[in-house]
C-alpha cells in the first residue's frame, strides 16, 4: 500500500473556499479516477510563524504502478485546476510513503 501525501499552506484568505473546493470538487475527481481507495483530509497542527494554514492529503493507492498512471494520466490536470482557482495563494509538495505496517 502506497499513500500519496500531498501537503498543503493555505493562505487565510482562502481557506475556507479551498477546503470547500477540496470536499465538493478536488478529492472526488481524484477519486473518480479510479486509482485510489480513499482519501483523507488533515490539518496540520503543528504551525510555522509564516501564517497560513497547512493541511495533508493522503491519498491511499494499492500499488506503484497504479500511482504513475495516475501522475500520467490525470494529475496534470488537476494539478491546473488547483493552479487555476487558488494560484499562488495554496503552496504544495508531495511525498510517498510505503505503509508498514497498521494496527
Amino acid at each position: 500500500m502506497i499513500i500519496y501525501n500531498v501537503t498543503l499552506h493555505v493562505e487565510d484568505a482562502a481557506r475556507e473556499a479551498w477546503v470547500a473546493w477540496m470536499q465538493n470538487t478536488h478529492i472526488p475527481e481524484v477519486l473518480a479516477t479510479g486509482k485510489f481507495r480513499e482519501a483523507r483530509l488533515c490539518r496540520v497542527l503543528t504551525e510555522g510563524s509564516q501564517g497560513g494554514t497547512s493541511y495533508a492529503v493522503q491519498y491511499l493507492v494499492s500499488d506503484r504502478e497504479l500511482l504513475e498512471r495516475y501522475y500520467q494520466e490525470d494529475a496534470p490536470r488537476l494539478r491546473q485546476a488547483l493552479a487555476a482557482g487558488f494560484g499562488d495563494q495554496v503552496v504544495a509538495f508531495r511525498t510517498e510513503l510505503e505503509l508498514i505496517s497498521q494496527h
